[in-house]
């Protein structure tokens, strides 16, 4: 199923739109000259389209202020993000569990405790296979991943990438457009189908609830039981 989108208030949308102008100030110093040419720029020119004409330019002239901000702030925070998750661990699973699509991730389904990992994504281009860490490591993993997931998925389409800035590696920053030029092979009730089977296969058993039965107990442990 594709993400359910939440009602978000007008008072809840300005106060996250405050939340970003904060962070991307702190992590990009051109932030607050963009953001004050993009304001000043418009404003100036709508001061002489109002001499030289008429009123009606300064409502026009305020839009054109507000949307020039909001272009500011989509490139610019966009770009401070990138840069705040270069080398964070987890960093392409958060990444994809934010982007606009049908995306199904699955953080970490393959991880070693020196902080590799694989993550899981399953979407219209296929599955997707995102590795996170040291390259030597996370090779090891992938591989295994490919391996077991070949035995489920068919003729779905399975790509794989190791984030990083070496030869043969993608950038964080080039993640969000290269899965989105992938060629799309895969329809909804495909990935929905696709997304049932890697589920099954990934899922970890649980302990069952209620009394366990005495052929499971371990020894020792109905003495103990009884001790107490």
């Amino acid at each position: 199923m594709a993400k359910p989108q939440e009602k978000v208030s007008f008072g809840q949308r300005l106060k996250q739109i405050g939340m970003v102008f904060q962070f991307t100030a702190k992590q990009d110093r051109w932030f607050a000259p963009l953001v004050a040419a993009a304001v000043l720029i418009p404003l100036a020119l709508t001061v002489v389209a109002v001499i030289l004409w008429s009123w009606i330019w300064l409502p026009l002239g305020i839009l054109f202020a507000l949307l020039a901000v909001l272009i500011v702030l989509n490139l610019r925070s966009n770009a401070a993000m990138m840069n705040a998750a270069e080398g964070q661990p987890g960093a392409a699973a958060q990444i994809m569990d934010n982007m606009r699509g049908d995306w199904r991730v699955t953080p970490a389904v393959s991880s070693t405790t020196q902080m590799d990992m694989v993550h899981l994504v399953i979407g219209r281009p296929g599955v997707i296979l995102l590795a996170e860490g040291n390259p030597q490591r996370v090779r090891g993993l992938l591989g295994q991943e490919k391996r077991r997931l070949a035995k489920v998925i068919g003729s779905a389409p399975l790509h794989d990438y190791v984030i990083g800035q070496q030869e043969g590696e993608l950038p964080i920053r080039k993640l969000r457009t290269t899965l989105l030029r992938l060629p799309r092979a895969l329809n909804g009730k495909d990935v929905n189908a696709l997304d049932k089977r890697l589920k099954a296969l990934t899922a970890r058993p649980q302990m069952p609830k209620g009394a366990i039965p005495k052929n499971m107990r371990p020894p020792g442990a109905s003495r103990q039981s009884r001790g107490r």
